[in-house]
Order: C-alpha cells, then sequence, then structure tokens
C-alpha cells in the first residue's frame, strides 16, 4: 500500500507522518517513509538526525543515479521504520520536484519498494504539480492534513482537486483528512459539509506533539518514559487502523475557489463559535484582494 500525505506548509504533516508510519509497524507492518521535500527534515523525529538525501549521495557519485543503490540511501529509524529523503537543490537552485521524481523512479527500478508492506510520502506543502505531484502516479490513497483555519481549509480544497484529476488516469482515491493541532472543528465541519470527504481523526492542540518535534523523537518513543502520553499515540493507532482496513476511498468534488472563499469567510463574519465571529486581519485582507480581483 502506498499513501501520499499532503498538506499546508507548516500543519504538521511530517510529525504526522512518522507517527503514523510508527503506529502502522506497531501494527506488524514493514514501513518505508520517504520525505519528499528539499529541507529534508520528514524524517528527523523516527532517526533523531538529518539523514543523508539522495541528492548528497549522488553527490558522492558525480550524478550517476544508475549507481545509487537503495542501501546507500534508507535508513532505519525507531520502531523498525525505514526512511529516505529525497533532498534537493540549494536554496533558489534547482528544481526540488525533479529530485522527488527521480527519488520515486529510483525506488521503484531498484525494486525497494516492493520489500514494504507500507510506503509513506510525506510531500511538500499543498504543491501537488510537477515532480512533488510524482507521488501520485504511484499511490492507493492521499491523505490530506488540515486544521481548523481558512488558509489551510482552502488548501486541502486544491488538493482534494488533484486528486479528482489524477484519478482520471491512476487508480488514487483520497482515504480522507487529518485535523491537525485542532482544539474547535467547526469550520472543519462546515467545508466536509460542502465538500464531503471522510474525516480519519482530529487530534487535539496537544503541546507534547510540538515538543517531540523539537526533540527529535517520535510520541510513540517519548510514550516509554512517559507513560501519559499513551493517548496520544491512541490518536495515531485509530488512523493505522484505518488504513489497514483498505478504505474504499473516494474521488471528491472539490467547490470552485469562488464558492470556497464565500463559504469559510462567511462563516467567520456570521458565527459566534471559533474566534468570536471576529475576522483576523490577514482574511479581511484577502477578502478585500479577493473582491477588488
Amino acid at each position: 500500500m502506498k499513501i501520499a500525505v499532503y498538506g499546508k506548509g507548516g500543519i504538521g504533516k511530517s510529525t504526522t507522518s512518522c507517527n503514523i508510519s510508527i503506529a502502522l509497524a506497531r501494527r506488524g507492518k514493514k514501513v518505508l517513509q520517504i520525505g519528499c521535500d528539499p529541507k529534508h527534515d520528514s524524517t528527523f523525529t523516527p532517526t533523531g538526525f538529518l539523514i543523508p538525501t539522495i541528492i548528497d549521495t549522488s553527490q558522492m557519485k558525480d550524478y550517476h543515479y544508475e549507481d545509487v543503490w537503495p542501501e546507500d540511501v534508507i535508513y532505519e529509524g525507531y520502531g523498525g521504520v525505514n526512511c529516505v529523503e529525497a533532498g534537493g537543490p540549494p536554496a533558489g537552485a534547482g528544481c526540488g520536484g525533479y529530485v522527488v521524481g527521480e527519488t520515486v523512479k529510483l525506488l521503484k527500478e531498484s525494486n525497494a519498494s516492493y520489500e514494504y508492506d507500507i510506503i509513506l510520502f510525506d510531500v511538500l506543502g499543498d504543491v501537488a504539480c510537477g515532480g512533488f505531484a510524482a507521488p501520485l502516479n504511484y499511490a492507493d490513497y492521499r491523505i490530506i492534513i488540515t486544521d481548523n483555519g481558512f488558509d489551510a481549509l482552502f488548501a486541502a480544497n486544491r488538493i482534494a482537486a488533484s486528486v479528482r484529476e489524477k484519478s482520471h488516469t491512476h487508480p488514487l482515491r483520497l482515504a480522507g483528512l487529518i485535523g491537525n493541532r485542532t482544539s474547535e472543528r467547526d469550520l472543519t465541519n462546515k467545508y466536509v459539509e460542502a465538500c464531503p470527504m471522510p474525516v480519519l481523526e482530529v487530534l487535539p492542540l496537544i503541546e507534547d506533539i510540538r515538543v517531540s518535534r523539537v526533540k527529535g523523537k517520535t510520541l510513540f518513543e517519548m510514550a516509554e518514559y512517559q507513560p501519559n502520553l499513551n493517548y496520544v499515540c491512541d490518536f495515531y493507532l485509530n488512523i493505522a487502523d484505518q488504513i489497514l482496513a483498505e478504505p474504499e476511498g473516494i474521488v471528491p468534488r472539490e467547490i470552485p475557489d469562488r464558492e470556497l472563499f464565500s463559504l469559510l469567510s462567511d462563516f467567520y463574519l456570521n458565527t459566534n463559535s471559533g474566534n468570536g465571529g471576529k475576522v483576523g486581519y490577514d482574511q479581511r485582507d484577502v477578502l478585500l484582494d479577493f473582491t477588488i480581483i
């Protein structure tokens, strides 16, 4: 099974992806997590360090990808989860998406991908084009990470649109949405009512999740000496169980951009829940700019 995880930048995709990978391994599966981001920190928490990337390794071999072998770039992390980082060119130079595409190609051509029960792609931001869309050519399921905010849900809707587009040529389905760092879910519920899709889990705003990233440990590793965190691990185990049940998944019908702006902005303007009906400065700017356009 191949799973591609997308979402707005900074939403907590890597932290969520790592803990899902460990949860799947706890269920007895052999897991490979592939970091698809030039900043190459997707697998930091299971490995405890920034592992050498495929770009680093290929550089040592004069960029002859044919001389790069799986054992050169796969590192074992906590819980037996194997990890790969695509890496990318220096900031402002080259194309990170190209590297992601070559990474997927390398692992496929070397047959390394067939050694795993689960391959999880943790992909940069909400980009779903070029090389950053390459995981979608192989994935069975896509998972979207969001929170209860305007920007993240707008990004989620664009990601949902790319699932529909890819489904015309590939057997890709949306497994569902995961709410992260979400103390409330009213706006998420509003979006899901308008664009029906499964909600796999909603993780509350828990400081230990953020701290785990800083410590370079997954929640499961932290729970070994902090048993009070076992309840947090249960969130990820629940997600893993739903994935392993091989859900039918859906091809979502995204909301047109202008309708979504109206839906989300009307919610902020008219509701007394969440932020008390107040619209943040950045949201007013977005709405003003949109009106002018």
